[in-house]
């Protein structure tokens, strides 16, 4: 039996959170919440825009997902992590099922692995991040929590990245770099010296 599960946002990148979630045959999307959506359905998907109404379906609802990308302004995404980890709520993990995540990686929680992303041994990620399609994490690569890695981006092995950063797609990020919390790494960027 399907395990029902909310998805936070109706926009791009949602779209693209719905096609791996239903790709896994795992949850049922029960609803989309969106406060902010002029639209009443996304695909199949009624969005609710009502707070009082998101709350009430937490008493049979217990998965939710984020699926709010990180590109104009990542305090939306700040906004509703917040406000999500005061009830007792599950956060999956989401992995497209043309994704290899090695069995020596340590993953926390409410992050999404897209289409072709490749997650090598001994890497490292904390919660809610986006590792998008087409993208590589070499072995011992260490990121934080809330980042975006953006589609096709190659990140060489023992890199550390902090919280809430932005790669952009395409970048490329040489072995042993160190980029600290809250850095937007702008599309095609080759990084071969530290960003702290």
């Amino acid at each position: 039996m399907k395990e029902e599960i909310i998805i936070v946002g109706s926009g791009g990148h949602a779209k693209s959170c719905i096609d791996l979630i239903e790709n896994l045959n795992k949850y049922n999307i029960s609803k989309i919440y969106d406060p902010l959506s002029s639209k009443k359905k996304l695909f199949d998907y009624e969005i609710i825009k009502d707070e009082k109404q998101l709350i009430k379906l937490f008493n049979k609802v217990n998965n939710i997902f984020i699926g709010i990308g990180y590109i104009k302004n990542i305090n939306i995404r700040i906004k509703y992590i917040n406000f999500f980890e005061k009830y007792d709520l599950n956060y999956p993990n989401i992995l497209s099922n043309h994704s290899y995540i090695s069995i020596k990686s340590k993953i926390g929680h409410g992050n999404s692995f897209h289409h072709n992303t490749i997650i090598n041994s001994d890497t490292s990620l904390g919660n809610f991040n986006i590792i998008n399609t087409g993208s590589i994490l070499e072995h011992g690569v260490k990121i934080g929590n809330n980042c975006h890695v953006s589609t096709n981006v190659v990140i060489n092995g023992d890199v550390q990245i902090g919280n809430n950063t932005f790669i952009g797609s395409g970048s490329v990020i040489k072995q042993g770099i160190k980029i600290s919390n809250d850095k937007l790494i702008p599309m095609g960027t080759l990084v071969f010296k530290n960003i702290l």
